[in-house]
């Protein structure tokens, strides 16, 4: 028999050379014991069934071999939620709540808009839309993504969270929402180089590589959607993106190529270049 500490120790030596040995043996066994990590603080000196013990060794030699955290568990939490996630979707990251944040640092500016109309393109899990549409009950929160899979599993987060003011629908992007408009357009878009290196490491490695690149420079679906969105904004309308660490400046070029004004690039948790926003003026 082994103890829940000895088993942490176990799997954080195994695991050693990764991103974060301790925090991953803690999340996993979590997972098979099903129970919070209070719980593994509480009664170390608790022991293991042969079964959970196999288990919870299975998954240590997968994350050994690098399989994302949030797709041996099946689940990621983003906001305040909990969301299931699966091989079809992006992992969500703490960095994109930072654009969940800009979108509501900017409601004031649509005070009189009842009800706020909101858009989530590539919503993958439905991340950025469900955490707008549970800190903005009255709004009405649409969330589009290509892939199949991932609109089923995103309409399985609404239900999973009780949020019912978010509808998930497949679109390539506009392609399913003619004559539709929006206050606020957001977007994690794929924007990662396709030669970049970044590719071959961590998590991305096990993640689908048409949610991750867009051309060789990364840009690809950003320029299509800067140039697409106004038919689909309001007059004054938001448009925000969460883009990579040095592509500020390109997309703030961008967005005032094709006549956006009060573009603002903010940072994320490590003062790195992260989100983009701008205000579309004039209706087409």
């Amino acid at each position: 028999m082994i103890t829940i500490d000895e088993a942490l120790k176990q799997a954080v030596i195994a695991l050693e050379g990764g991103e974060s040995p301790s925090v991953d043996a803690k999340v996993l066994l979590c997972h098979v014991l099903d129970k919070t990590q209070t719980y593994l603080f509480t009664w170390p000196d608790n022991t293991l069934t042969a079964s959970e013990l196999s288990a919870y060794q299975a998954l240590i030699e997968r994350r050994k071999q690098g399989y994302p955290v949030a797709y041996l568990t099946g689940t990621r939490d983003f906001w305040s939620l909990t969301l299931a996630t699966s091989k079809h979707t992006l992992i969500p990251r703490p960095d994109t709540e930072v654009l969940v944040e800009q979108v509501l640092a900017n409601m004031s500016q649509f005070s009189g808009s009842s009800p706020l109309s909101i858009c989530d393109l590539g919503t993958g899990t439905g991340a950025i839309a469900l955490a707008l549409a549970s800190e903005l009950p009255d709004a009405r929160i649409t969330g589009v993504d290509l892939i199949p899979e991932a609109v089923s599993l995103a309409k399985e987060n609404a239900s999973r969270n009780n949020i019912s003011n978010v509808v998930f629908k497949q679109s390539s992007w506009f392609d399913a929402l003619e004559g539709q408009r929006f206050h606020i357009i957001a977007s994690n878009p794929p924007y990662i180089e396709l030669s970049s290196p970044f590719l071959h490491q961590g998590d991305v490695r096990f993640e689908p590589s048409s949610a991750l690149t867009s051309g060789d420079d990364g840009l690809d679906d950003i320029r299509h959607i800067i140039q697409q969105s106004p038919r689909y904004l309001h007059e004054g309308g938001l448009l925000a993106f969460e883009h990579g660490f040095n592509q500020g400046d390109a997309i703030r070029a961008l967005f005032g190529q094709r006549g956006f004004v009060n573009i603002e690039t903010h940072q994320d948790y490590s003062q790195l270049d992260r989100v983009t926003v701008g205000y579309w003026q004039t209706c087409e």
